[in-house]
């Protein structure tokens, strides 16, 4: 497909997304429908739509119109390139522009926009004060891609050495060595000898800085209440031999688990919902949010999020911590943490815990962005008290 083609069908895209379709089924949908087009060309189109529907608001002012056609035209004319090379009607371009489309755009005034659904921008001022226009249009950007190096199959150095010999070029990070950034050969990770023989997992860099600065000492009986796929239950039994369960409120969600930490060289238990056990050292609870803070990665979801949906959110995690508060032993701890940049779902949900269950108490509160780490992420931990029954 030539450039120009791919950016039609681009428009076609964002036109079903912008209906109510989900992003990935409407790319999915165009291509089972398109099947001339190559990786190459799905990949490119994957790119347009996302960095689209990252800057939906801003485009838009520059394109003139919140349609596919719309925010194409504004991407090209935010990349300072001329619009009517691709809109020439030739081919499978996209048709010409017409005098509308033609008129000239206030480019500042698009620029000052933040890219967020109007009715959450007071809820991302107050959470993020000063930063939060930069931290906003920080999320217009491509997230960067982060391995977690596993210490249990290979060094930092061998396993580098092992990506760079299948093309991918990865650099450490500064402050936590095992965190690579990777800088060429993104596409490759997921069918390279290093990702399947477990020396490493694709995890963002502020998810690991939370999972080491957890408490962690051998033979601690660990529960991952919201494990999911079960990144972090990987991450924390790379750092210690642990005695670790991952639950989930939906098991199905699990399945991939046990071959996760059979390729890691980990041991990790499944619960069944109603055998959680108690007197745990440390309950990891990852709960359920906004995506707020990942919204660079997953930027449809910032448009389809409600307010009534964000209400319903924050019931469900209130209701996880008042669940795990009992599971944990005395002077045990409970990690809560969010992918959010929304007070509501971090402090405000932490300081509304402590005021319910006196035997808790803070010990750590701390909050990446993606200026000092990479996506959003939040991460407080909370002690029981010794005494408590």
């Amino acid at each position: 497909m030539t450039p120009a083609a791919r950016v039609n069908a681009a428009i076609g895209v964002l036109d079903r997304v912008l209906s109510g379709t989900p992003a990935e089924a409407a790319l999915l949908g165009w291509a089972r429908a398109s099947r001339f087009a190559g990786s190459g060309d799905r990949a490119a189109i994957r790119d347009l739509v996302f960095e689209a529907l990252r800057r939906r608001d801003s485009l838009a002012a520059l394109g003139g119109a919140l349609t596919g056609r719309g925010l194409m035209l504004g991407l090209i004319r935010a990349r300072g390139e001329d619009p009517a090379l691709t809109f020439t009607g030739q081919g499978h371009a996209p048709e010409p522009l017409n005098a509308a489309e033609l008129a000239a755009t206030d480019a500042a005034a698009a620029e000052a926009l933040p890219d967020l659904p109007e009715w959450i921008w007071p809820d991302w001022q107050t959470s993020l004060g000063a930063e939060a226009l930069p931290l906003a249009h920080a999320m217009r950007a491509r997230a960067p891609v982060w391995l977690r190096v596993n210490p249990r199959r290979a060094s930092v150095e061998a396993a580098r050495a092992a990506l760079a010999g299948e093309g991918i070029e990865t650099a450490p990070h500064d402050a936590l060595p095992t965190a690579l950034r990777v800088t060429a050969g993104e596409r490759r990770i997921a069918g390279s000898g290093a990702y399947r023989d477990g020396m490493v997992e694709l995890q963002d860099l502020s998810p690991q800085f939370a999972c080491a600065a957890l408490p962690l000492s051998k033979g601690d009986r660990v529960l991952d209440f919201c494990a999911g796929g079960g990144g972090k239950s990987l991450a924390l039994a790379a750092r210690e031999d642990l005695r670790l369960t991952a639950h989930d409120a939906a098991p199905a969600r699990m399945s991939d688990v046990p071959e996760r930490a059979r390729r890691a060289g980990v041991r990790i238990a499944l619960s069944p919902p109603d055998g959680l056990g108690a007197d745990y050292d440390l309950v990891v609870a990852d709960v359920p949010c906004s995506g707020s803070g990942t919204w660079r990665r997953t930027p449809d979801a910032k448009w389809r999020l409600t307010r009534e949906g964000l209400d319903d959110l924050r019931k469900v995690q209130a209701e996880i911590l008042s669940r795990v508060a009992p599971l944990v032993r005395p002077g045990g701890q409970i990690a809560y943490m969010t992918c959010s940049l929304l007070d509501a779902e971090n402090g405000d949900q932490v300081d509304s815990f402590l005021q319910q269950y006196a035997d808790y108490r803070q010990e750590f509160r701390k909050s990446w962005t993606p200026e000092s780490g990479s996506d959003g992420f939040f991460l407080a931990i909370l002690r029981r008290d010794e005494g408590a029954r």
